[in-house]
C-alpha cells in the first residue's frame, strides 16, 4: 500500500515536485494525500500543518540551490566566483521553477538560526562578498542588493517580463558584470545611525 514507507523526507520531496509541477500556491496536503493514495489525516504523523511542511520544502530546496552554487564557486576568487554564484542562482531559479518560490517564504527567525542550511548558504555568499573586502554592515547591504537583484531579475525573466529582442542572457551577464564593479567600488564609511 502507498502509506507504506511514508516520512517526512518522502512528502518534502514530492512536494518538491508538485511545485516545480503545478507551482509552489498548489502545495497543500491534499495534493499530496492524493498523490500517495492515503487520507489527509495520514500526513499529520510526519508534518504538523502546512505551514511546517512549506518550511521543510524552504530548507529542502535552498540545499539544493546552495549545494550547486558551492559547486559552481569552489576555487574562485572576484569577479569569477560572483559569475558562477549569479548563474547557478538563475540556473536553479528558471529550472526548478516551484523549489525556488519556496525559498522565497518567510520563516520563522528561530527556525532560521538553527537551520545549518542557512548557515551554509550565509558562509558561501559572505566568503564570496569578502573577497571584495566587505566587512560589516556592508556584507549585509552588499547581501541584499544581490539577492534582490538576482531575484528581481528571475522573476521577470520567468514571467516573461523582458519585452525588448536583446537576449535576455546577455543583459544578465551585463547587470553581473556591473555589479562586479559595483562590489569592487562599494562606497565606504557609512555608520549604521541606528
Amino acid at each position: 500500500m502507498a502509506r507504506a514507507g511514508l516520512t517526512a523526507e518522502r512528502l518534502v520531496a514530492a512536494a518538491a515536485d508538485l511545485a516545480d509541477e503545478a507551482g509552489f500556491e498548489n502545495v497543500t496536503l491534499s495534493a499530496l494525500a492524493r498523490h500517495f493514495g492515503v487520507k489527509d489525516a495520514s500526513l499529520y504523523s510526519h508534518v504538523r500543518n502546512l505551514q511546517d511542511l512549506r518550511t521543510r520544502l524552504a530548507f529542502y530546496a535552498g540545499a539544493e540551490m546552495v549545494d550547486r552554487i558551492a559547486a559552481a564557486v569552489a576555487g574562485r576568487a572576484g569577479k569569477d566566483a560572483l559569475a558562477a554564484f549569479a548563474g547557478a542562482y538563475r540556473a536553479y531559479a528558471l529550472e526548478r521553477p516551484g523549489r525556488y518560490a519556496a525559498t522565497q517564504i518567510r520563516i520563522d527567525q528561530a527556525l532560521v538560526a538553527a537551520s545549518p542550511v542557512l548557515a551554509r548558504t550565509a558562509e558561501i555568499t559572505y566568503g564570496m562578498l569578502r573577497a571584495y573586502g566587505l566587512e560589516e554592515p556592508d556584507l549585509t547591504d552588499a547581501v541584499r542588493l544581490l539577492r534582490s537583484t538576482f531575484h528581481g531579475y528571475c522573476a521577470l525573466e520567468a514571467s516573461g517580463g523582458f519585452g525588448a529582442p536583446r537576449d535576455v542572457r546577455r543583459s544578465w551577464d551585463r547587470a553581473v558584470d556591473a555589479l562586479h564593479v559595483l562590489l569592487e567600488n562599494w562606497p565606504r564609511g557609512d555608520e549604521d545611525p541606528g
